[in-house]
Formats: structure tokens, sequence, C-alpha cells
């Protein structure tokens, strides 16, 4: 996996790759209609449980990425996908804050432009 799109955290001793795909975009898009609404949500959760449950739920979506990438390149090591149960199970509200910053930092990852201009030897001065 290329580490320039992925946010490593630790989910109960094991190593998880956070990875914003195009298949997990369209799920966030099903849930909260787009990825510009998922802050707000975040922000807004009416409640602290449903606060908590946001979180679990991207935290194992945006894992789950980079382990259906591995068993789809892999298809004799396949390793087991995470679930919402597990990652509640294997962590704490305090991990669950640090985890929102890299939940923000594979999404901005994620939809990163590298933009490069060519030169075109407009703007290059001949002395």
């Amino acid at each position: 996996m290329t580490t320039d799109r992925t946010t490593l955290i630790n989910i109960g001793g094991s190593e998880y790759e956070l990875i914003l795909t195009t298949k997990a975009t369209k799920e966030i898009a099903t849930r909260y209609g787009g990825l510009e609404n998922l802050g707000q949500k975040l922000m807004k959760s009416e409640n602290f449980e449903m606060a908590l449950d946001e979180i679990v739920w991207l935290i194992t979506l945006l894992a789950n990425q980079s382990v259906l990438i591995h068993n789809l390149k892999n298809p004799t090591e396949k390793k087991e996908v995470l679930t919402t149960d597990v990652v509640e199970l294997l962590t704490s509200p305090l991990d669950l804050a640090d985890y929102k910053l890299a939940i923000m930092d594979a999404m901005f990852k994620g939809t990163k432009r590298n933009v490069e201009s060519e030169d075109t030897g407009k703007n290059i001065s001949v002395e």
C-alpha cells in the first residue's frame, strides 16, 4: 500500500491502515450524503453514543479498505475484516479521540490532489 494515501492506527495490538477508496467514498456518501456532510455529522451528533457509533463505523470502514485490498491482491493469504463489534471491544473512548484525527488525516490524503505544472518555457528569462 502506498503510505502517501494511508494513515496507520493500532486496534487491539494490530496495525491497520486507514485508506479512503472510491468504495469507501460511496459508502460515506450513502450514509451522510457526501464527504462534505461527514464533518458536520461528526460535530453535531445528538449524543455521545451516536458520536461513538459514527467514529467506530468510520474506523471500521476505512481500516477494512486496506484489508479488502490485501485480500484482493493475496487471495491465498486472506485477512479477516473488522466488524464494528470488534472495534468497540478492542478500543477505549480515549483511542477513539485519537482515531478521529486519523480519520481526518486519511480523508485528507484520499482527496488530496497533486498538481504539477508543465514547464512551457514562457516565463523563463534568457540572459
